[in-house]
């Protein structure tokens, strides 16, 4: 059919980051396993989790430039140094994206001694119609999330290597 248009809604987009970090995962994963407790990254002000690291527990994240949001712990597993959150109502002037989760892991690196954290996020740009503006489009909301999660793992690993 000549006349339709190919137009269509955004897809999903994926961002992913790893640090290594010259510290034991057990003491990494002590510095993140709080879901409650998002100090570590930069970018955060404050956090609140009424219900610690239950699944359905949510945080009330403010951030330094101002802000709110509200993310959900959708599964948790301590064995395995891991958890996954889910942002439905994303602050696109924090995070240019929509739908977001993310999972965030620590697994031992080298001979134990060290860490690699892998941040892995999906989501849909942070414009979901058509024609989308250059700030919201599927490019910035890719290095949107990236720098928000680089940010974070840059930080934790120079908390986690400082010995505080």
């Amino acid at each position: 059919m000549p006349g339709l248009a190919f137009a269509h809604g955004p897809t999903r987009q994926k961002a992913s980051e790893s640090v290594e970090i010259n510290a034991a995962p057990e003491k990494v994963w002590g510095i993140i396993k709080n879901f409650g407790d998002m100090s570590w990254h930069p970018a955060v002000a404050m956090t609140d989790a009424s219900k610690g690291n239950e699944k359905g527990a949510v945080r009330e994240l403010g951030y330094k430039k101002g802000g709110m949001m509200e993310e959900e712990l959708s599964k948790y597993d301590a064995d395995k140094m891991s958890y996954s959150t889910f942002i439905g109502h994303v602050n696109i002037d924090i995070i240019p994206a929509t739908n977001y989760s993310s999972t965030i892991t620590v697994k031992p690196a080298g001979d134990g001694s060290k860490s690699q954290v892998t941040w892995r996020a999906a989501f849909y740009r942070g414009y979901p119609n058509n024609d989308p503006p250059a700030n919201l489009n599927d490019e910035a909301s890719v290095a949107g999330v990236k720098a928000y999660i680089r940010e974070g793992l840059d930080n934790l690993k120079k908390i986690a290597e400082s010995g505080s």
